[in-house]
């Protein structure tokens, strides 16, 4: 709370005498006491512990538990199986996150390597990592903040604060300034300089009053660290499902001991077939198709430069109804930019694009000064300065004034520096034999020393009128968030003193300045608002400035949108959360108040995005749902602490990138209800086979080749799919919305019953074709094999063609294209090649205890076969026309 002492009293409370600074004893016993400055992180996880945590999960649990269930009855290629999905399903995780958890080494490099302190009366340089409380750090232009000081000296000084409060103009640093509110934003303490941030005018001095973990940058490492890591909305749906059908086959195998002692059968056979049972019931391959469809979502999206750190974040991402964006950087271009100028009686817009722009004498003259009051430089498209003079001398060059031409002209000769008391900086200059003053600053302070206003070439009387004028057209600008810069110009016989140059000048006229919006961005917002997604600014910016910028871009209409940092800190918890949703734009914040804000609106049930580029971002993208970082202009911080990275820092991108989240979810739920579907349909065949008596229909190691090969393909291709082009007109998803939701279960059901009773079908004729009914005892095994072979055809083939149907539910598969999937007519045709080899080569029929079929029975295991896709369709048929 140094901010809210004098610099006298911080001095007194920390022992030390600013002249001398600490002495070696002292630093030496503070060092043991507070420690070294150096931010600390979470020790990194080693590939065991991220292959492990890959493990967790209750789907794993069951199969694992299957694994061991098979070896205990010797089903040794089933546990290979098993186990091997299990595997493979850990490596994919392990491979996609193994890069995460950077933020906190980000933040350590970005912390300045030296500082210069005054030591026993002595100035040196030092490791910054032994700063202290109390040190005396001495700043100057180009330098980095080494730790959080409160300022004791500050001769116009200015300091660069983007990274850490979001505000693209370096801010006013005043020793002498001391504040009464507690509360007050990071961006407003003028008497502080802040660990990491940068000096970019003039000096200063300050006392250490913060290190290490108790700065603000600080502050925002220990969010990060305390931060645990939330299961996304589909991680808790599998992991729901998973908990489900483990109990479904729990409770599957005690309902088949249940049976086998009322129809009083072998109990260890039974213990096989429920075994079967339970097999039949957990679709095997589940976990791993999900992280592999996951895996090529990731590879489809980084081809729309959105790289993906994390593989749930895909699903999350399309279900965003949310996007909370920093304002600098993001929605803006994070440069000052001149929009606007006036002179006497002429308010004209600068041209967003383009250079060699005309300009009429008066203009000429205001741009000349501008350029030569100025000691920033621009070459090859890149600035070196202060924004705000880049900015001008920008101007110059694309009116045809070149800063180093003109300078050449114009030699500077005298100057007084810009004076935050003042509010003005003045350069003298040759012109031709004689000498001109050029003053820019503060539009107040300009009029103040201006006896004249230049019009068509020529000095007039500057009149009340005239002067009202240029106030009236300055405060339009200031309304619309403009920073209005005045300029004014006098000529001198010889060379004066800095004390006589401010006074008796002719007043050219101003210029208005914004950092604008990325020109892309309006249309995505517009697609966002048009998706059901909120868009949500959030900066540091003043409230005046971030409403403009909003209105601008279609994110607020009305300045009752709007709420500062102070403002937030007014309201409990519990009243903030109740009122988030009025808001669209949030001002004058700190770090700590945009983790507020992301937490409120999850509360409310939202999916939160949040995109940013800064430090100050870095706690609120780890917060959120889904934290999105700028790939170019983001700092190794926010990327670290996020879940995506745009490459090519257009806010446009996260709105595809929406839409591909929206679709890979999509597909991956079009995967697991076939998977289910398929599953249910084999639980369906082996239940009703044992509530009538039957012999088995199938085999363990004939499900499991199902489950893990025959119906993995389509499910893997259906991930894959194209997706709906439809999808960015529908409302976000419902982050509690079921899979089984908007008739999915339903589909799922019909689906799994029609397959599961095909199959018995099969095997019913199967079985009657060799003269013996399916509950006959004493069976031979060549004809229990061949009646097991149709079941088998029949139960994969219909999973093949039924994957057709799944890919849309409403539209046919001739309206969404037969093959405008070309993955998924491959994993079929695939599936039926390797159906054939199974049945046709014989060590694998062997293995599968199957035999070859006449072509009448493959003509019916065919017609069996098809059978569910038509129904499907006909489904799909009824409901457009009810539509």
């Amino acid at each position: 709370m140094g901010f809210l002492k004098t610099a006298e009293e911080v001095l007194s409370e920390l022992n030390v005498n600013s002249s001398s600074g600490l002495s070696n004893e002292e630093v030496a016993t503070r060092l043991e006491k507070y420690g070294p400055n150096k931010l600390k992180g979470k020790s990194k996880k080693s590939l065991l512990s991220l292959f492990i945590s890959q493990l967790k999960d209750m789907l794993i649990y069951v199969l694992l538990g299957a694994a061991v269930i098979t070896v205990v009855i010797q089903e040794y290629v089933d546990a290979v199986i098993i186990v091997m999905v299990v595997l493979l399903n850990a490596i994919i995780g392990v491979i996609q996150e193994y890069k995460a958890e950077k933020a906190i080494e980000a933040l350590q490099k970005m912390t300045t390597p030296k500082a210069v302190v005054r030591r026993g009366g002595e100035v040196q340089e030092i490791n910054s990592e032994n700063l202290v409380p109390g040190d005396i750090v001495i700043l100057d232009a180009g330098r980095y903040v080494p730790a959080d000081l409160r300022l004791i000296q500050s001769a116009n000084l200015q300091i660069e604060e983007s990274a850490l409060t979001g505000e693209s103009v370096p801010s006013d640093k005043n020793s002498d300034a001391v504040f009464e509110n507690p509360k007050m934003s990071i961006g407003d303490k003028s008497n502080m300089a802040f660990m990491s941030t940068l000096v970019t005018y003039s000096r200063g001095e300050g006392v250490v009053i913060a290190t290490a973990a108790e700065t603000e940058i600080g502050k925002i490492a220990k969010i990060l660290d305390e931060y645990s890591d939330e299961m996304t909305p589909l991680q808790k749906r599998l992991e729901e499902l998973g908990k489900t059908l483990g109990f479904i086959a729990v409770g599957i195998c005690a309902l088949i001991f249940v049976i086998a002692l009322f129809q009083k059968r072998d109990l260890f056979e039974m213990f096989l077939t429920a075994i079967s049972l339970a097999v039949a019931a957990i679709p095997e391959g589940l976990a791993a198709i999900v992280a592999i469809v996951l895996a090529l979502g990731v590879t489809r999206m980084s081809k729309i430069n959105a790289i993906v750190r994390k593989l749930p974040a895909v699903e999350a991402l399309g279900s965003v109804n949310i996007v909370c964006s920093d304002k600098t950087g993001t929605l803006t271009q994070n440069k000052m930019t001149v929009v606007k100028h006036y002179t006497l009686n002429n308010l004209r817009d600068v041209p967003a694009k383009g250079s060699g722009f005309e300009a009429s004498q008066d203009e000429r003259e205001l741009i000349k000064t501008f350029v030569l009051c100025s000691d920033a430089s621009y070459k090859d498209g890149q600035g070196t300065g202060d924004p705000t003079e880049i900015a001008l001398v920008v101007l110059g060059e694309r009116y045809g004034i070149s800063k180093d031409e003109i300078n050449g002209q114009n030699k500077r000769v005298a100057e007084k520096p810009f004076d935050s008391g003042r509010k003005l900086m003045s350069t003298l200059n040759e012109e031709g034999s004689s000498y001109r003053v050029h003053t820019k600053g503060a539009i107040d302070n300009i009029l103040k020393i201006c006896t004249s206003v230049l019009s068509d070439g020529k000095a007039v009387p500057l009149t009340d009128e005239i002067r009202t004028e240029f106030l009236r057209v300055a405060e339009e600008m200031s309304d619309n968030a403009l920073r209005v810069l005045g300029a004014a110009y006098k000529d001198t016989e010889g060379i004066i003193r800095p004390d006589e140059m401010e006074n008796g000048l002719t007043l050219l006229g101003f210029v208005g300045m914004i950092d604008p919006p990325r020109l892309e961005v309006k249309d995505s917002i517009r697609e966002a608002v048009m998706a059901g997604i909120t868009p949500v600014m959030i900066t540091g910016d003043h409230k005046s400035t971030a409403f403009a910028i909003a209105k601008e871009l279609g994110i607020a209409t009305s300045a009752e949108q709007c709420l500062t940092g102070e403002e937030i800190d007014g309201l409990s918890d519990e009243e903030f959360s109740k009122a988030i949703n009025r808001y669209r734009v949030f001002a004058r914040v700190s770090p700590e108040h945009k983790v507020k804000i992301v937490k409120a609106f999850k509360a409310q049930g939202n999916i939160v995005s949040m995109t940013g580029d800064g430090v100050n971002d870095a706690s609120s993208l780890k917060y959120a749902d889904i934290g999105v970082a700028m790939g170019i202009t983001g700092t190794d911080v926010a990327k670290g602490a996020s879940d995506m990275i745009l490459t090519d820092d257009n806010f446009t991108t996260i709105v595809h990138a929406i839409e591909e989240g929206r679709n890979i979810y999509n597909n991956i739920k079009k995967s697991v209800i076939f998977l289910l579907s398929c599953n249910m349909g084999e639980v369906i065949t082996i239940l009703f086979s044992i509530l009538f008596s039957w012999q088995i229909p199938l085999i363990p190691t004939q499900i499991l080749w199902i489950n893990l090969i025959t119906d993995s393909l389509p499910a893997i291709a259906l991930g894959v799919d194209p997706g709906d082009k439809d999808v960015m007109r529908q409302k976000p998803r419902s982050p509690k919305e079921s899979f089984f939701a908007k008739g999915a279960g339903l589909r799922a059901v019909i689906g799994g019953t029609l397959i599961g009773m095909l199959t018995l079908a099969a095997f019913y004729f199967g079985l009657n074709e060799q003269g013996y009914s399916p509950g006959a005892q004493d069976i031979p095994g060549n004809a229990i094999a061949y009646a097991r072979t149709m079941a088998f055809v029949v139960l994969a083939a219909s999973q093949l063609f039924y994957s057709f149907t799944m890919r849309n539910n409403v539209k046919s598969i001739f309206k969404i294209g037969l093959f405008s999937n070309g993955f998924l007519v491959i994993a079929i045709a695939a599936g039926f090649f390797l159906q054939l080899a199974v049945i046709s080569i014989p060590p694998l029929a062997n293995a599968f205890k199957v035999v070859n079929l006449s072509v009448v029975d493959w003509g019916m295991v065919i017609a069996f076969s098809l059978v569910p896709l038509f129904v499907n369709e006909v489904i799909k048929l009824y409901k457009r026309t009810v539509k």
